[in-house]
């Protein structure tokens, strides 16, 4: 059957419609609007990209933190900072010399416990210059306390000491090893 040239037109203007209405259908979510919106207190108050800051007392530069991500959920129940991407900090003395520094992948604190909990990958360096390597350290600031349930390593400057298990206090500085190893080198004298 032929279609004269004005219904071809008007045919082929009805299939393109249709087409696109077809199309537009398709593409539509099945899902209501408030399913594809988190609720509020799932939601971070604050995000914060390549976060670099100084942290000073008494006038003086004492700390320095970088983070690529630094989000704040504060109507959480209980409320709370996450640093997803990981997280650096350095301490400094009067001459802005590195005197410590803690890095970790994975940053969570705890506001109204005021635990730090860190994960992956975690380096710290303490005054002595003694290097501590775990997969995970927690930090609880009201009893100044820092502790890991998982394995440890500790480099010092002539003996590396292995352990499950970690108790220190905040500048780690006075620690116990629970289940202790160690490789300590001997003087044959």
């Amino acid at each position: 059957m032929k279609l004269p040239k004005s219904d071809k037109n008007k045919w082929s203007a009805s299939v393109i419609l249709m087409l696109a209405l077809l199309f537009c259908a398709c593409g539509q979510s099945s899902v209501g609007q408030s399913d594809r919106t988190e609720s509020r207190d799932q939601t971070p108050v604050a995000v914060t990209e390549n976060v670099m800051t100084l942290i000073s007392d008494s006038g003086i530069t004492r700390y320095r933190i970088e983070a690529p991500q630094w989000l704040i959920y504060d109507k959480t129940d209980p409320a709370y900072q996450e640093f997803p991407q990981g997280i650096y900090l350095e301490q400094f003395d009067e001459q802005m010399t590195v005197k410590a520094s803690l890095q970790a992948d994975y940053a969570y604190y705890h506001e109204v416990d005021q635990i730090w909990t860190l994960r992956g990958n975690v380096h710290a360096l303490n005054r002595k210059g003694e290097q501590f390597d775990t997969p995970a350290l927690f930090w609880n600031q009201k009893t100044h306390r820092v502790y890991s349930d998982t394995t440890i390593n500790i480099t010092r400057e002539k003996s590396i000491i292995k352990g499950v298990g970690f108790d220190s206090n905040e500048e780690m500085s006075k620690y116990t090893i629970l289940n202790p190893t160690g490789v300590f080198p001997i003087d044959e004298e």
